[in-house]
């Protein structure tokens, strides 16, 4: 570890208790993207050798209901039985460097891959809580532990009797996955790979995006379709939730007649089509000027 280390903090009487809840009663709800899980994970694989767990800092953006995690990187530490020490010096020089990427983003609490909540924890969840007002903890199973990836967030809050021993007590909060669109692409893919007998896959072409997705739709139609004969027929009960989405879908689609949708999507092909030859043709029109530079 760096000499810029600071701390070597000792534990003292803090102690610490984990709430056996599986969902919070109270609280924000943590949204966490992709990104921020394959992060976490690729720093575990690139630990240090020796080294039981990382931890790390979150970004991301607050409001009234919410925390949503967009972003997060790991911070060196070190940690023995009854001492930790965090590189605080370049927690904040990477906090900077984040910022001026995206000033959005703010510190919302910090992560460790592991199974439980250890007594460190407390320690340098003290740190982040200068840092943020009230930060998140997010635990992440990255040795699968419990059989699967499991990843929870926690709020912390002191516990114990004024003017004597104070312990910290770590609630659960409740944990969804989001992702942008751009984001869907990538775990898509990862998806593909499980089934992928050398567990690789590669890109796909752009006709091949547009004929899954339309056959993706095809299917959701169809599952509609069946819903809604059921509900004709009796043998499924009517929701009023579902029919005023299905009400909103349909207000949605333009009126436009089949010849017209016809040729609209037929052009749009085309352009398809000439942007694709054209982009194969520039390529090859540049393979083979690298090879005449080369003679």
């Amino acid at each position: 570890m760096s000499a810029s280390l600071l701390g070597n903090i000792r534990l003292s009487a803090f102690g610490v208790r984990r709430s056996s809840s599986k969902m919070s009663v109270y609280g924000p709800v943590v949204k966490i993207h992709p990104v921020v899980v394959a992060s976490i994970c690729d720093s575990y694989e690139r630990r240090n050798e020796g080294a039981s767990r990382v931890i790390g800092t979150l970004l991301g953006t607050i409001d009234k209901h919410s925390i949503e995690v967009t972003n997060c990187f790991s911070v060196p530490h070190n940690e023995s039985e009854d001492e930790v020490a965090v590189d605080m010096e370049f927690a904040k020089n990477m906090y900077e460097l984040h910022k001026r990427v995206s000033p959005t983003e703010v510190i919302i609490g910090w992560y460790a891959t592991g199974f439980d909540i250890t007594e460190h924890s407390v320690l340098i969840h003290e740190y982040y809580s200068r840092e943020a007002t009230n930060p998140i903890h997010l635990t992440v199973d990255s040795a699968l532990q419990s059989g699967k990836m499991s990843i929870r967030a926690y709020v912390s809050a002191q516990m114990g009797v004024p003017g004597k021993t104070v312990g910290v007590m770590f609630t659960p909060l409740t944990v969804k996955y989001i992702y942008y669109d751009t984001e869907r692409i990538g775990v898509d893919l990862l998806q593909r790979t499980r089934l992928a007998p050398t567990r690789t896959k590669g890109l796909t072409s752009d006709l091949s995006q547009v004929g899954a997705s339309a056959a993706r739709v095809q299917d959701m139609l169809a599952t509609v379709l069946t819903y809604i004969e059921d509900v004709l027929s009796g043998k499924a009960t009517a929701d009023n939730s579902v029919g005023r989405f299905l009400m909103d879908l349909v207000n949605k689609v333009p009126t436009i007649s089949a010849e017209d949708f016809e040729n609209m999507l037929n052009s749009n092909i085309n352009d398809l089509l000439m942007v694709t030859y054209l982009s194969n043709l520039t390529q090859a029109q540049i393979a083979l000027n690298e090879k005449l530079v080369l003679l």
